[in-house]
């Protein structure tokens, strides 16, 4: 979601800007059964779980890629590796490729919305 969200969302001056119609409305979730939600619930819970360890911690300090906790980014790697795997099976091998992928099923579900 974060390559997703890198590469559309808007900017004010270096800022991102986090849009739910632009970002958050158009991203591409991949298809998953029951089981796989219940998964990936569990692992968001998780990262969820490791953020509260830190209780005086600002979301800054958290994600500032120099001080962010080592429970904090395996969690998170751990829900990413998850979630990118009900897209398929073999890894990405770059942002690229990720981003490309994403694009390509956007078309695929804006072109089946036109069907409907």
């Amino acid at each position: 979601h974060m390559t997703w969200f890198r590469n559309v969302c808007g900017r004010l001056k270096s800022d991102y800007r986090y849009s739910k119609d632009v970002v958050y409305n158009n991203f591409p979730w991949p298809k998953a059964a029951p089981e796989d939600r219940e998964k990936i619930a569990e692992l968001a819970q998780k990262v969820l779980d490791a953020r509260s360890e830190f209780p005086d911690c600002s979301m800054a300090d958290l994600y500032d890629p120099n001080l962010m906790p080592d429970a904090l980014l395996k969690a998170h790697q751990t829900l990413d590796r998850a979630v990118e795997k009900l897209y398929r099976r073999e890894k990405f091998n770059s942002d690229g490729e990720r981003l490309d992928f994403l694009f390509k099923e956007y078309d695929r579900l804006i072109a089946e919305e036109s069907n409907r």
